[in-house]
């Protein structure tokens, strides 16, 4: 049982109530609390010590990347971060100087994107460092973009490029915030997810929830040049574009919009965001499953991303 099947079994039935415009299965809990013309969005997102960041890792990019998680996922909605409160485990014997400096990373990022850090809880882990982090932020009432809303037709997009992010990109990457605002204010997406766990797996929770399949082009993936640099390096490594389907930690924002609309966007987008690269990488298929078009044909993409207790 990986993460995603253990994630359907607990929340098949919880509790729920009339405020709750979407649950679990998106990147932020969607809630109307009565704020007029805006809604509630509520996240929470951990980092773990050896799993997350090794114990040699920059305390303050441990912080930075501990608030950029649940920051990313605040993007993915089209939304704007506001107040956080964190949660940290410790070992009994832990080094007070690398805590504060893990809380300067994060009050650092706090800082560069209005939020607020107005509290949290202190316990004990055995062995290693836990961070988490809840989060709010809100969203224009009726401009919140699901993972679920994605169309036979549309245009697939990423930001960026992937692969290779643990060669040190996971601890300082940047959530897209002002760029999916953008996206969201100019454009009509039909869906968007930040990618955590990998093009391949997290477009799959694209398809699950809008019921649709996808077909990717494998020369337009943007695969970044630390995946490239890794696959020379050794026979043990990934290739490139594997790396960008799989590795994960890219933190970049994929969306679907209607075909019609991709060429205006490109060219608003160079526009408005000329250092960040955007490239056309698929459409959204009405049959299920995804596909990936190579030189030789298309072929049915097996790979997936990262998945906590999946086994190797």
């Amino acid at each position: 049982m990986n993460e995603f099947d253990l994630i359907a079994r607990l929340t098949k039935s919880l509790p729920t109530d009339a405020s709750v415009l979407a649950g679990p299965g998106d990147d932020c809990a969607v809630l109307d609390v009565g704020l007029g013309d805006r809604v509630l969005l509520f996240k929470t997102d951990a980092v773990v010590e050896g799993i997350h960041f090794q114990s040699d890792a920059d305390p303050r990019q441990v912080g930075h990347k501990a608030l950029a998680r649940a920051l990313s996922d605040i993007a993915a909605m089209g939304g704007t971060p506001s107040h956080a409160l964190v949660t940290l485990a410790l070992p009994r014997k832990f080094d007070a100087a690398f805590i504060e400096s893990i809380y300067d990373g994060m009050s650092a990022l706090a800082r560069q994107h209005h939020v607020a850090i107005v509290g949290g809880e202190t316990t004990t882990n055995p062995e290693r460092i836990l961070i988490s982090i809840a989060l709010i932020g809100f969203a224009p009432k009726g401009k919140v973009i699901h993972r679920s809303g994605a169309k036979p037709g549309d245009a697939i997009f990423v930001t960026g490029e992937l692969g290779g992010s643990l060669a040190g990109r996971h601890l300082d990457f940047e959530p897209r915030l002002a760029e999916a605002r953008w996206l969201a204010e100019h454009f009509a997406l039909h869906s968007m997810i930040d990618l955590s766990d990998g093009l391949a797996g997290d477009l799959r929770h694209i398809l699950h929830a809008s019921r649709v399949g996808a077909e990717l082009l494998s020369t337009s993936i943007p695969v970044s040049r630390a995946a490239k640099l890794k696959a020379k390096e050794g026979s043990s490594a990934k290739p490139p574009l594997l790396a960008a389907l799989t590795d994960g930690e890219d933190f970049e924002l994929l969306f679907t919009v209607a075909s019609q609309a991709a060429v205006p966007l490109l060219d608003a987008w160079k526009k408005h965001f000329p250092k960040l690269r955007l490239t056309c990488i698929g459409k959204i298929l009405r049959e299920p499953g995804l596909r990936l078009r190579e030189k030789t044909g298309v072929r049915e993409l097996t790979a997936h991303g990262y998945a906590h207790f999946a086994q190797s």
